[in-house]
């Protein structure tokens, strides 16, 4: 029983401190209510700070698509329990997140800056829909496997770990990956764009299209009817116009 606690112990402090640098993730890279954030005004060497900043993008790329890939959880699973397998992948993220909000470097140079209000409203309006989008996305596909407490529970209650069946709720009958549509919404919803902003953005924005080509590749694997999902729903973008023909199509009759 004692072993059973420390797992469930150990998936929902991982779990609460993910929680906790998320939400304060996104109140940086907005630029709300913490100092410094991701558009403070840059300080000393350019391409030093430069060269620091994307190694911690890339530091947190590496450790998301390798802690990922099948062939590690196998080996991994060897040193760990299987139990907590997500929630150290989870915590392990979190780390490095938090490592890239302490030792961001700020770049200066303004690209854009919106001061009126309405602008703002509408930019901010857009950014906390971004996020909306994400939250919603991963509650959908069940949060709590996704970030590993639906494991250790499992576990603490003596019952084996199920693969949740394949579904397409409401916003993944739109576009295959909800959650990487409301986080680059988010990065690049910005009143302010500075240069450490735009070199942010445009890197997680990178990693997302390639990261996930190799998720969907794991997919294809695992589940059967994920090929089918791929050739009706679009990765990223909503088919708009095939919603606007069919809908001209039934009006015509």
């Amino acid at each position: 029983m004692l072993r059973k606690s420390l797992v469930l112990t150990y998936g929902v402090v991982s779990y609460s401190l993910f929680f906790a640098v998320f939400n304060y993730a996104i109140l940086f890279i907005g630029n709300i209510l913490v100092t410094p954030s991701l558009d403070s005004p840059g300080q000393g060497d350019l391409v030093e700070a430069l060269l620091i900043d994307i190694a911690l993008l890339s530091a947190f790329a590496l450790q998301h698509s390798i802690m990922a890939r099948p062939a590690f959880k196998r080996l991994w699973t060897k040193v760990i329990p299987i139990e907590i397998e997500r929630s150290t992948y989870v915590l392990a993220s979190t780390v490095i997140l938090a490592a890239i909000i302490y030792f961001w470097q700020p770049l200066g140079g303004v690209i854009w800056q919106a001061t009126d209000p309405v602008a703002l409203t509408a930019i901010y309006t857009v950014f906390a829909f971004g996020w909306a989008v994400l939250f919603l996305a991963s509650f959908q596909i069940n949060h709590f496997d996704l970030f590993g407490l639906r494991q250790v529970w499992l576990y603490f209650r003596g019952k084996p770990y199920t693969q949740l069946e394949f579904k397409t709720p409401f916003l993944y009958r739109y576009t295959r990956h909800p959650l990487y549509v409301g986080l680059m919404i988010g990065l690049w919803a910005a009143p302010t764009m500075t240069v450490a902003h735009l070199v942010f953005a445009a890197l997680c924005t990178a990693y997302i299209f390639v990261g996930t080509r190799f998720e969907e590749h794991d997919l294809e694997n695992v589940l059967p009817e994920y090929r089918q999902y791929k050739k009706e729903v679009p990765m990223f973008i909503p088919k708009i116009e095939r919603k606007t023909k069919q809908k001209a199509a039934i009006e015509s009759v």
